[in-house]
């Protein structure tokens, strides 16, 4: 459950960007994880209810995206469908993994004050 150690993490970086635009609250917090990102979706969001008490983050809301999966060669730059052999149809070079894969910080929403 390595979720609330990402989780804490992520608090810490949203506190943060906070702290330096001398925010009071933090409504929302947007995140995409992909499918190959090594994250449970729901494990995450337990987490971040878990975690976030006595933080700026106290009343936030945890909005969890989706990401697709994408493939493409490196050589040629062509789309390789997911599902299919990873290679491409084009040159015949090995597909990269070009997104899927990763846990993205989106969007911070803050309450700042009028005079920052």
């Amino acid at each position: 459950m390595h979720e609330y150690s990402l989780v804490q993490a992520l608090l810490d970086r949203v506190e943060s960007e906070a702290r330096s635009r001398h925010a009071s609250a933090v409504h929302r917090v947007t995140v995409r994880i992909g499918p190959l990102a090594g994250v449970e979706r729901e494990l995450f969001s337990k987490a971040f209810e878990i975690v976030r008490p006595g933080t700026l983050c106290d009343r936030a809301e945890l909005v969890v995206t989706g990401d697709d999966l994408r493939w493409t060669c490196e050589v040629c730059g062509a789309a390789i469908p997911t599902g299919r052999v990873l290679v491409c149809p084009d040159c015949g070079w090995p597909a990269r993994l070009a997104s899927g894969d990763a846990l993205v910080l989106e969007r911070i929403e803050l309450e700042v004050p009028d005079h920052v």
